[in-house]
């Protein structure tokens, strides 16, 4: 009943919010000099983000862990910083935003304690037009907030979620290559000022495309926009290619050991190094990060099965890794001290697909972020990973006769 209400409330701002926005056919931009998140006396929390214009909304919580989300339509977040609206955590620990689905953006507050809305609204200026959501929470027991937490239930919306893109006409001979450029959309990846992760692997994988097309590979994205696309839906993106090979391009930031230098990770069970097993269990993450609602889904990390068709797939990763890191070294990388790992990432866990994770640099390193920013060693480790992919392919051909065997 609880968890009705409060869906109630989301939907029925939802519509008001339509009637305003129906004749807008521009972004709302959102002002961060009139938005802020402030923890006030007696345990209330409020949320306020300023909008050039009114626009539809929904509010709704999410638990394990507890989440507050508010999904805007048409709402532009570009040149703001969780910063600028949370300057301190307090009730709320963390925010994040940035597109979700086409045509929909997303904010997401993760509550450092159970909090529910009590007040709701976003009144327009009718001088201005400008529009301010004000969102009131209060502390809430353990029960209360398990009873109004939940997503509202809609079957299009989560359809678009897990939508794989329509399939482009298939060459059966061609060799194809699958790029997930990590992160996108509500989830930025790694952050160190104004260097974004999501951001600079869209550009990699832009790149590196280009370089295939030129030597005859056909390549999908798993996104080519800055767009937020569930860790599964990146997998079901290869396959609904028929793609060849999968590689996953991040440049995270990790603390531990100092990590620096690239790095090529193959699925396993049991991760090689603790600082491994740290950013596979951040990267697994994603799609909480993002606010998705996973009740009911697969575990990413602990079901991913290891032993179904892997006895041919598992070693073909193995070699696409040598070969990548070979040829990117030979390229002056430069290279992590321990160049090959494995964790288990989920995207990987495709168990006919050959599949890699390629942190090309740590934008934690000084080093590897000034790499990352130059476009001339941005374009040497390209065409030497371009390189390295069209030489697996020739050596994985070779030796197919000899595996049917």
């Amino acid at each position: 009943m609880i968890r009705a209400f409060f869906q109630a409330v989301a939907l029925v701002w939802l519509c008001a919010g339509s009637l305003v926005a129906q004749e807008l056919s521009v972004l709302a931009r959102v002002d961060p000099t009139r938005s802020e998140i402030s923890d006030g006396w007696l345990g209330k929390t409020t949320i306020q983000i300023g909008l050039s214009q009114g626009v539809p909304f929904r509010v709704f919580m999410l638990e394990n862990p507890a989440r507050l989300v508010v999904d805007f339509k048409e709402a532009d977040w570009s040149g703001l910083r969780p910063a600028m609206i949370l300057p301190e955590a307090g009730r709320i620990s963390a925010i994040r935003f940035g597109a979700f689905r086409p045509g929909w953006s997303r904010l997401v507050a993760d509550l450092a304690e159970p909090m529910i809305p009590t007040e709701i609204g976003m009144p327009v200026d009718l001088n201005s037009g400008e529009a301010l959501l004000e969102i009131a929470l209060k502390k809430a027991d353990a029960e209360t907030f398990a009873g109004a937490a939940g997503a509202p239930v809609d079957p299009t919306w989560a359809a678009a979620l897990t939508q794989k893109p329509p399939p482009e006409p298939l060459q059966p001979s061609r060799f194809r290559v699958a790029l997930d450029p990590g992160h996108g959309g509500i989830d930025p990846g790694a952050e160190r000022d104004d260097a974004i992760e999501k951001d600079l692997m869209l550009a990699f994988a832009r790149g590196l495309r280009e370089a295939l097309v030129r030597s005859d590979v056909d390549v999908v994205l798993t996104r080519d926009e800055d767009v937020f696309v569930a860790l599964e839906t990146r997998v079901a993106i290869a396959h609904q290619a028929q793609a060849d090979i999968f590689i996953s391009l991040h440049a995270d930031s990790l603390s531990q050991g100092g990590a620096k230098g690239a790095t090529v990770y193959t699925l396993s069970e049991e991760a090689s190094d603790a600082a491994t097993a740290h950013l596979a269990a951040r990267h697994n993450r994603a799609d909480i990060i993002a606010g998705a609602d996973l009740t009911g889904s697969d575990d990413q990390v602990a079901g991913i099965l290891l032993d179904l068709a892997r006895q041919e797939t598992e070693p073909r990763s193995a070699a696409l890794a040598q070969v990548l890191v070979e040829g990117m070294a030979k390229a002056g990388g430069p290279m992590n001290r321990r160049p090959m790992r494995q964790a288990g990432f989920s995207v990987l866990k495709s168990a006919d697909i050959p599949s890699v994770l390629i942190e090309i640099g740590f934008i934690s390193s000084d080093r590897d972020l000034k790499n990352l920013r130059d476009p001339i060693w941005r374009s040497v480790m390209i065409n030497a990973m371009a390189d390295a992919i069209l030489a697996w392919r020739d050596q994985d051909a070779a030796r197919a006769p000899l595996v049917r065997q």
